[in-house]
């Protein structure tokens, strides 16, 4: 199982989720985000990543696509994360940039992933907690009902998203098993503010049996 820590700001947290084999580190680009992280923050990490084997992931949310063609230049990114209502023949532009697309999908009931097939393109998707008006698109430390994906096969490798912790990291790797877990709120200690001693205790768990 791969695992991807979102709204990492700092390289002691970055070294932290390299120590423990963390595979993707998410910088979000997103103003109204508690995590949303700054181009010179974003530069310092990408910088430091690249003697290191974790990688990068820029989240974006409908964000203007000459912005993304600028930052994937700049910042030499590989991946990218789309967290709102981009189209397929957007996520079809972004790959022209050489970079891999996770394309996030907001889950309420079954027939939510049903919306996969709309994204053919990506190369990952991500099931999230589906937000109400109010709430933010992602990193509302709440979950979905987990049961929709139980035993849910495809062909493109997934994560799971939204409101994965301590408390019920083994019920997500004994039963539903995703290629991938995305974590944000659930190794915080406040908001926006990661806990370096929580995603040891995390980890560890879904390192070990």
């Amino acid at each position: 199982m791969i695992t991807k820590i979102c709204g990492i700001k700092t390289i002691e947290t970055l070294l932290c989720c390299e120590e423990n084999k963390v595979n993707f580190f998410g910088m979000i680009f997103y103003s109204k985000s508690p995590r949303n992280i700054t181009f010179n923050e974003a530069k310092n990490l990408q910088n430091f990543s690249k003697k290191l084997n974790i990688n990068g992931v820029a989240v974006f949310v409908n964000e203007e696509f000459n912005t993304i063609i600028e930052l994937v230049e700049k910042l030499k990114l590989k991946y990218i994360q789309l967290h709102g209502n981009e189209d397929n023949y957007y996520i079809k532009n972004i790959k022209k940039l050489n970079v891999k697309v996770i394309k996030s999908l907001s889950i309420s009931k079954k027939e939510d992933l049903e919306k996969v097939y709309k994204y053919d393109s990506a190369d990952y998707y991500l099931f999230d907690y589906k937000p109400k008006k109010n709430e933010l698109p992602g990193g509302n430390s709440k979950s979905f009902d987990w049961n929709i994906i139980k035993n849910y096969s495809l062909k493109t490798p997934w994560f799971l998203s939204g409101g994965i912790n301590l408390s019920n990291i083994n019920i997500v790797k004994s039963k539903i098993s995703p290629f991938g877990i995305d974590l944000s709120s659930g190794v915080e200690k406040e908001l926006g503010i990661k806990d370096i001693h929580i995603i040891n205790k995390l980890m560890s768990k879904i390192n070990h049996a």
